[in-house]
């Protein structure tokens, strides 16, 4: 009996160290590598980053306990690789009246202008209340609002984040919910370009390659586990 017993021990072992791996920040399962997910923040380092036009990063940035964390007044940071097709997923967590944001499909990659997944204080930050829906947590920042009723942790708590850019289709999410979606170069989203203050910045909005950008806005921030997989470009 204990002869057979054992190989069942070993499995069940094994399948709980592979769900305990899984839920650790800044690592993939074999499953996430298998399918093309990789580390845009390796944990330790703030390897894969720089500052925005630079060739290294500001001081300002750190990768400390774990965590890429905005510790003072630095500027913007990209990746120092471009992605056109993408699922990218991350989580963060802000100070209390903390403004940030996540931008994408920028027009210029030397700029800090292109789409953002917004990140945001909602309750505590005046954006969120004086800028409207528009200006709130995961929808597309003064374009597309998101959702009304979504969760949205409060600061000190970590929110989960996604975005999907498939061809021209794009989606927010934010804790498992979808909270905005869209399609790159529809009547609907150049109509509201054209009433933004991104209506007079050249090619804004048309699809493009570029580097992931994190906002540097003067509040702390935090994050951990940013993921990304490559999709085909459509």
């Amino acid at each position: 009996m204990k002869t057979r017993l054992l190989p069942i021990l070993a499995s069940l072992t094994l399948g709980v160290r592979a769900l305990f791996a899984a839920d650790q920040p800044n690592e993939l399962t074999p499953e996430e590598k298998a399918a093309g997910w990789k580390l845009l923040f390796d944990g330790k380092t703030t390897a894969g980053w720089v500052s925005l036009g630079k060739t290294t990063i500001a001081g300002g940035w750190v990768a400390d306990g774990g965590e890429l964390k905005r510790v003072d007044k630095a500027g913007d940071i990209v990746t120092t690789e471009s992605f056109t097709d993408f699922e990218l997923t991350w989580e963060w967590n802000i100070e209390k009246a903390g403004n940030s944001g996540l931008k994408y499909n920028l027009p210029d990659p030397a700029k800090n202008v292109g789409f953002e997944y917004q990140l945001l204080d909602d309750v505590n930050h005046p954006d969120g209340v004086k800028g409207g829906r528009l200006h709130q947590t995961a929808g597309l920042y003064d374009l597309i609002a998101p959702v009304e009723g979504k969760k949205l942790n409060p600061p000190g708590e970590w929110n989960s984040s996604r975005l999907v850019v498939n061809g021209q289709h794009v989606e927010h999410w934010l804790n498992g919910v979808k909270t905005t979606e869209f399609e790159i170069g529809s009547d609907d989203l150049k109509a509201r370009i054209a009433k933004s203050k991104y209506a007079k910045v050249a090619r804004f909005g048309e699809k493009t390659a570029s580097p992931i950008l994190l906002q540097e806005h003067g509040a702390a921030i935090a994050l951990r586990s940013m993921k990304i997989r490559p999709l085909p470009v459509k």
